[in-house]
């Protein structure tokens, strides 16, 4: 399994096993956008009956990385380069009132303490060359703060947002160069959070966001042969 779990279907674990090997395969592009998911491919896979892999499927819908279309079945979704730019659009919003509320708790220490332990895991992976690995372990780390945020309406909205949040991160990580600089970002909204500036953790949030929109858009835009905006 992956090395952030973001299932929610944790408890029934031959779902848990469906549920993983799909996610899988649409996040590292094996199924890519608009590829049909069907039951009996996946069972031959893994060996499990259809009924977990139907509530799996089901689950990955609700997630946002599967289109369920009526009479059809399930799809991996088409996300087009301005519906990845809008998500960043949001999340630029969610993380940084996330940071920024973060960085003013007295118990931001033991945040800071998580995410240090989650850059660095990040930077092994990107050694390592293990884009999958980092991918989670970079969600892992901005829910670390929405959690930590306390404000439970911008968990529900980033939660909700998830499935695309994914998606777009696993064309982002494709960008030449961006992890590495993402690391960076990511160490400079860590020692913004531990100053207890709720000013500098939301300008450095920010500026992360708005770099993987900017890269992001430039790489869509010479992968698709359109002029970037």
């Amino acid at each position: 399994m992956s090395s952030e779990n973001t299932s929610p279907v944790r408890g029934n674990s031959y779902v848990e096993i469906a549920y993983d090997h799909v996610r899988d395969l649409i996040l590292s592009g094996e199924l890519p956008p608009g590829s049909r998911v069907t039951v009996a491919p996946i069972t031959d896979a893994i060996g499990l009956s259809p009924t977990p892999i139907r509530t799996a499927l089901a689950a990955l819908e609700r997630q946002g990385l599967l289109v369920a279309l009526e009479h059809r079945g399930y799809f991996v979704p088409k996300l087009s380069r301005d519906d990845i730019l809008e998500i960043y659009e949001i999340r630029e919003v969610i993380d940084s009132v996330a940071s920024r509320r973060v960085a003013q708790l007295s118990s931001r220490d033991a945040i800071v303490t998580s995410l240090e332990e989650l850059l660095d895991r990040q930077s092994h992976a990107v050694a390592a060359g293990d884009i999958p690995a980092y991918r989670d372990l970079d969600l892992a780390f901005h829910k670390t703060i929405w959690r930590s945020s306390g404000n439970h309406r911008l968990l529900a909205l980033a939660e909700n947002l998830l499935g695309q949040v994914r998606i777009g991160n696993n064309v982002s990580s494709r960008v030449p160069g961006r992890v590495q600089t993402s690391l960076i970002e990511h160490s400079a909204i860590i020692e913004a959070i531990r100053s207890g500036s709720a000013k500098d953790a939301e300008k450095a949030t920010r500026k992360h966001v708005r770099e993987a929109s900017r890269s992001l858009a430039e790489y869509l835009s010479r992968r698709d042969g359109n002029s970037p905006d």
